[in-house]
């Protein structure tokens, strides 16, 4: 046979890899039909199978994904197309257990065509060394050209496949029945085949690596790495050698596009900021793997509000996209048309919405801007690709659970290597890796955009202080990483032109929080209705939210719900100026008077609503000047990181001291504090400017408990109301009056007492020493009485009865004649 010799060619046979530094590999020869032909001892030792029990034998006894193919033809096209064929099927072990494998089919063809295969497989969860892993773990590297050379017991190539060529220069023709001597006569072929038969005489199937360096196409020397192992035939003697051999240079550039990727599933799972998430993907990508890079997401994802975008056919409109990463090589991003925030149009046309149709990435390794091109008929990115020398680009979707998020563009411009495969594999899997945080980030971002709404559409739309207060509110959600909270405000109309204000705060962030927040506002304004004092309105409340906590922590998917809250609530009276207030692990209000001194009251603490502790809340009074300020606030109001709160509060009585400002300015300089500071939790705030009922608006007399109380009652009531230019009113409010008088002489003995008060309203009130509260019944025909309260109710707008300090108070209320509104004015 004639000697074929390649004098240029040189071969240095380097040191030889440390066996720890790699994981043995499991090789065996297939045919055709998938029968086993020859095996190895590393073989033997991962599945427990020895050469005696599977040479002869199909290979799905080990692989039974082959079975579904009755020959191995049907994956020619497949190795073809990417030198190979690589996945992680189920590999059956001896003893019947599935092995986390990783496999690799690799078509070797010998003389005249004919074709067998070599199959590797590796166990996934053996150390993956620093060196490289010539079973070519993990998808980015499945499409890496490993060289395959079998020889015979004289070392004669009989098997090869056609990756070998781009690693030594020889053509597989010339290859086929030469020995390595004959084909390289040096003395590092010599040593080389010197290795190949101890590894023969040995039959060890432990992987021998060394480090040898071949020339490439283009005469420069690279490093690759080779191994050896000794195949088997059924009677466990040596068949041949196997040699494997795979580029260093490239096995390194992997391996460091792995160590970023590493970095990158850290960096990138850091934030629920889509933003900052956005532009990590690209500072991730440049320079590793493009010079310029641009990350676009559809608006609903930024928003977190809208319709998901799915991945298929587009509709008549196209999505709207945001640019929200940029990284260039290039100082200021000359690249970009647009700045990150910028909506970014979409050529119809374009990879671009090929890609949202199909979900598949699109590679240009040659920037084609022919005229007709896409790029031709897109003036403005036209002019940006030659103003910059773009040259070649990736467009990767980012998709998640077949919803579109938005696309990753890669691109290179003084790098003059055009992108390949492996560069798109791992662009993808960059773009894989964020997409989860990118979904998460979505997900949140809806979520709190739902609390958020969820929690205004709970709060109420409008104050409404009447004739007591003058009243303003505002309401600063926790930053994104917290989300909202459960805070509330409420300004309560109640009885005899007094109000309820309250505010509370919910523990926990999200919609859970927002959700017990509407439960405790629609239970306090239950209760308020009660004309419970303070102290007994927040027992009756904690009393509530225990109950909710019950109820969350009987169901499972609400194991995490929002529980226990704080509340301050307070009564005010237009008619004395006192105000009454009461607080549940709250902290007091800042009060500032009309002279502009600021204090907080000494309140009683009182423990949190819900946790259980069943101690009697404690009510203060305090008598407030026309005119006073009363600040109610939660906690991320006054509370800084670093920070003492009494600070806080000083800060606030600070801010809210400032003549001439109106209250809605006064809640907006109160605001600027959380922004300047940064939020770390909700905060909420309530404003009040007490108002007073003067002496000609209100009306009180006492009355003997005798039958004489009614006429006398309802003649005082003609004559006041005459006084008050409300002649209009007298008919009904003296059978109100009538009503509500005899109902008190009839149960009490001591004293009556009227009141009339004249606000927005008109109300009248009686008061007596009887504790019992009277309720409307339906009257049968036979019943002499019984028929009052009825009356009571039709001729008022509401009626209604509150505990007294001694006995009760029953009131109703009338609407003011229309006429009359303008006097009523006139006199406040």
């Amino acid at each position: 046979m004639k000697k074929t010799t390649i004098s240029t060619e040189r071969v240095t046979l380097g040191r030889q890899i440390q066996a720890s530094d790699i994981s043995d590999t499991a090789f065996a020869l297939l045919d055709e039909q998938g029968t086993v032909v020859a095996w190895t001892q590393a073989a033997q030792h991962l599945v427990g199978y020895s050469a005696k029990e599977v040479v002869g034998r199909s290979v799905t006894l080990v692989l039974p994904c082959f079975g579904i193919a009755p020959t191995m033809s049907a994956y020619v096209e497949q190795c073809r197309a990417r030198n190979g064929w690589s996945g992680a099927p189920a590999v059956l072990h001896r003893d019947g257990r599935t092995l986390d494998a990783r496999l690799r089919i690799s078509l070797v063809q010998g003389q005249d065509g004919a074709k067998r295969w070599l199959a590797s497989v590796t166990d996934i969860g053996m150390p993956f060394g620093e060196t490289v892993n010539l079973s070519v773990q993990g998808s980015i590297l499945d499409g890496a050209p490993i060289g395959v050379v079998i020889r015979d017991l004289e070392l004669r190539c009989t098997w090869v496949n056609d990756a070998m060529e781009s690693h030594d220069g020889i053509p597989r023709a010339r290859r086929l029945g030469i020995g390595i001597t004959d084909a390289w006569p040096s003395v590092e072929t010599e040593a080389t085949e010197a290795v190949m038969r101890r590894v023969l005489r040995s039959g060890s199937t432990k992987v021998h690596e060394y480090r040898t360096w071949l020339p490439t196409s283009r005469g420069e020397e690279r490093p690759y790495a080779v191994s050896f192992s000794c195949l088997q035939g059924a009677d466990g003697r040596a068949l041949g050698i196997c040699t494997i051999s795979a580029d260093l240079t490239e096995s390194r550039r992997e391996r460091e596009r792995l160590a970023v990727l590493g970095e990158a599933g850290i960096r990138l799972g850091s934030t629920l900021d889509v933003m900052q998430t956005s532009q990590e993907l690209a500072d991730l990508a440049v320079p590793l793997l493009a010079d310029f890079v641009a990350v676009d997401l559809e608006q609903s994802v930024l928003s977190g509000e809208g319709p998901s975008i799915g991945i298929g056919p587009m509709k008549e409109r196209l999505p709207v996209f945001q640019r929200a990463g940029l990284a260039s090589i290039h100082q200021g991003v000359p690249e970009s048309p647009w700045v990150r925030g910028e909506l970014v149009p979409l050529p119809p046309a374009s990879p671009f919405t090929d890609i949202l149709r199909t979900g598949r990435s699109h590679m240009e390794p040659a920037l084609d801007t022919a005229p007709g091109s896409w790029i031709d008929r897109d003036p403005v990115r036209a002019r940006m690709i030659h103003e910059n020398g773009l040259h070649s680009a990736m467009v990767v979707p980012i998709h998640a659970r077949r919803v579109l998020l938005g696309v990753a563009l890669f691109v290179r411009t003084e790098d003059p290597v055009p992108f390949r495969e492996a560069d798109l594999r791992l662009a993808e899997e960059f773009v894989r890796r964020a997409a989860v945080s990118l979904d998460n980030a979505r997900r949140y971002c809806r979520e709190q955009t739902a609390a958020l709404a969820l929690q205004r559409s709970l709060l109420p739309r409008s104050l409404c202080g009447g004739a007591a207060v003058e009243a303003a509110s505002r309401y600063q959600p926790a930053d994104i990483d917290r989300g909202v909270g459960g805070d509330w405000f409420d300004v309560i109309p109640l009885s005899g032109a007094r109000v309820a204000l309250v505010v509370g705060d919910v523990v926990g962030h999200g919609i859970d929080a927002a959700a017990t927040m509407g439960k405790l506002r629609a239970a306090v304004h239950t209760l308020a209705a009660l004309e419970l004092p303070p102290d007994e309105l927040l027992a009756h409340l904690d009393d509530t939210v225990q109950r909710v906590t019950e109820g969350s922590g009987d169901d499972p998917d609400q194991s995490n719900a929002a529980v226990g809250a704080t509340c301050l609530y307070a009564v005010y009276d237009p008619a004395t100026r006192r105000c009454t207030m009461a607080a549940a692990g709250h902290p007091p209000p800042a009060i500032i008077d009309p002279q502009g001194r600021v204090t907080f009251p000494d309140l009683p603490t009182g423990s949190p609503l819900g946790i259980g502790l069943a101690l009697p809340f404690e009510a203060i009074e305090l008598e407030l000047p026309e005119g006073t300020l009363l600040a109610m606030y939660t906690d991320g109001l006054i509370e800084a990181r670093g920070q003492d709160i009494e600070e806080g509060m000083h800060r606030l009585g600070t801010t809210l001291t400032q003549p001439g400002r109106s209250l809605e300015e006064l809640c907006t300089d109160a605001m600027a504090l959380v922004e300047d500071r940064g939020a770390f939790d909700d905060a909420s705030l309530l404003l009040v400017r007490t108002r007073s009922l003067s002496t000609d608006q209100v009306a009180s007399w006492t009355l003997p408990s005798c039958q004489t109380a009614v006429h006398h009652a309802r003649n005082l009531t003609a004559d006041q109301l005459a006084e008050w230019g409300l002649e209009g009113s007298v008919d009904g409010m003296k059978q109100i009056v009538s009503e509500l008088v005899t109902n008190a002489v009839r149960h009490s003995a001591d004293p009556i007492r009227l009141r009339l008060i004249r606000h927005h309203v008109l109300t009248v009130e009686v008061t007596d020493a009887d504790s019992h509260v009277p309720r409307m019944r339906t009257a049968r025909t036979v019943d002499e009485h019984g028929r009052g309260l009825a009356l009571v109710a039709q001729l008022s707008r509401r009626w209604g009865t509150r505990p007294a300090q001694a006995g009760k108070v029953v009131w109703a209320e009338a609407d003011l004649p229309r006429l009359s509104r303008p006097q009523l004015r006139t006199a406040r």
